[in-house]
């Protein structure tokens, strides 16, 4: 998607360590035009598949979900949250996932209620690096006896094996931006 391609490039910055950091646009501060046309051409992707609901992580994940759900008939957006909370009650599916930016392993948590046996979900998130994050979306699919309809991605760092070995497992990833190489010394970004 040539407008996120050109966001990143004006308004992106690489960091060493192969951190891509958007958060003017993306995953701070939130320019809503932008998702609004993000969320059409998902649909345009998914056009003729089936997406009774939205599945995507806190927190940077929920703003683009919210407007993409616009476009496939305003579906319910679901969220896993990153930590137990009191406001999470009944049962719930946990899986346990690696955050490259953070250094840490944490829970995602959705509750049961939320997730319907059959239901058709469409997966959809901000990053795609090593897939950590989504293999645990995925398990929590799994778990749930939903049916995984595609992946939706906004920046894939293709470089990494996340989208690879996504796609080698079956699943439909479409990524609006794919990154082929980045450099922190230089700043530089090549697109796929």
């Amino acid at each position: 998607m040539k407008e996120l391609e050109d966001r990143i490039r004006n308004d992106g910055a690489v960091k060493p360590g192969e951190v891509l950091k958007v958060d003017s646009f993306l995953n701070h501060q939130c320019d809503v035009t932008l998702f609004e046309h993000m969320g059409a051409e998902w649909a345009r992707i998914f056009a003729g598949k089936r997406v009774d609901k939205i599945l995507t992580i806190e927190a940077s994940g929920i703003g683009i979900a919210c407007c993409a759900a616009r476009h496939f008939g305003d579906c319910p957006v679901v969220f896993a949250k990153k930590s137990q909370s009191i406001n999470l009650d009944g049962d719930q599916y946990m899986a346990k996932v690696y955050s490259y930016t953070k250094q840490k392993e944490f829970p995602i948590i959705v509750s049961k209620r939320f997730l319907t046996p059959g239901e058709h979900v469409l997966l959809l998130d901000d990053f795609l690096a090593n897939g950590k994050a989504m293999h645990g979306l995925i398990d929590i699919c799994n778990a749930a006896g939903v049916i995984i309809e595609g992946i939706g991605i906004a920046i894939e760092k293709g470089f990494q094996r996340g989208g690879k070995e996504l796609r080698e497992a079956g699943y439909d990833v479409e990524s609006l931006a794919i990154i082929k190489s980045m450099n922190g010394d230089e700043g530089t970004i090549e697109f796929a």
